[in-house]
């Protein structure tokens, strides 16, 4: 197995567990190797002289983030993917986005081990996936091989990379593609539908946008079956109650109406914390460069 890799981020709770199992199932689809790592802000600190700085699984004690690799290794040990793990020092979100530059996807549970339980979604899953330099696949509900994939569609240019994105896992999981287009209901006052709404979308030919939005990608994966849904009201609304039949959800970091300078939208925010199914966010890179020099 070559290229990038599947990078996922554990520490020690059953969903970062889950997560590798999402990233071994992924890097069989793809062909490439898991890199698990564990973020230790303590881990160059003196008091760890007993162990191994660089976080080799030596012989004797392991501490906790040696154990927790350790754990994520074992679980996903499988004759289809090489797996290697290692403790990284630093603030967990901080080298997440650091080392997602050289993966090809990084997988994160939606909450963490220091998490409130009360939380739907941790601190450092929202803020990786708000920055990340690679797509962030994202822990959500009941992970299954079957149902669909969906799609959210908004006619911006940068949700053009997310829906390649969907197309490609399409093809790799043999799934059925679900492209969902919300129209702006004039008597929702929902801010994650509001924020992220095209101000003169009552103009708008929705069935068109989203013909061209799917247009060229359809043609370059032929063999992906298309199931086209046009829904008013609430975007995000629309996604989670879509997202019961699917087994990922692919959306774009920022849709069409987004605030200047935030990274993750209202929508992808809220599908994020309230869908049935995991859920990959997909920056455009062209987008993000053109916000990072305005």
């Amino acid at each position: 197995m070559t290229g990038p890799p599947i990078l996922v981020g554990v520490d020690g709770s059953d969903c970062s567990l889950v997560a590798v199992d999402l990233a071994v199932r992924e890097a069989a689809l793809r062909g490439r190797p898991v890199r698990v790592v564990y973020c230790d802000p303590w881990a160059d600190h003196p008091a760890w002289a007993h162990s191994d700085p660089a976080g080799e699984l030596t012989g004797g004690l392991l501490s906790d983030p040696q154990a927790a690799i350790r754990a994520a290794i074992d679980r996903a040990a499988t004759d289809e993917v090489s797996v290697t793990g290692e403790v990284l020092a630093g603030n967990p979100t901080t080298v997440l986005i650091r080392e997602s530059a050289d993966a090809d996807l990084l997988v994160l549970g939606h909450r963490g081990r220091g998490g409130f339980p009360e939380l739907l979604l941790g601190s450092v899953a929202v803020t990786v996936a708000a920055h990340a330099a690679c797509p962030v696949l994202i822990t959500r509900g009941t992970s299954t091989t079957g149902g669909e994939i969906l799609i959210g569609v908004d006619g911006s240019p940068g949700n053009h990379a997310a829906i390649g994105f969907a197309f490609h896992e399409a093809v790799l999981r043999k799934a059925d593609l679900r492209a969902l287009h919300t129209r702006q209901d004039s008597s929702s006052t929902d801010d994650a539908s509001t924020l992220e709404s095209d101000p003169g979308s009552e103009h708008v030919d929705h069935d068109q946008v989203l013909t061209e939005a799917l247009s060229g990608w359809s043609q370059k994966y032929p063999q992906v079956v298309v199931h086209r849904q046009l829904a008013t009201g609430r975007a995000a609304h629309a996604l989670v109650t879509a997202s019961d039949r699917a087994q990922l959800v692919v959306l774009g970091a920022r849709g069409r109406g987004g605030l200047r300078g935030r990274r993750l939208g209202s929508v992808s925010h809220a599908v994020l914390h309230h869908a049935a199914c995991p859920v990959t966010i997909v920056h455009d890179a062209s987008q993000e460069q053109g916000a990072a020099t305005t």
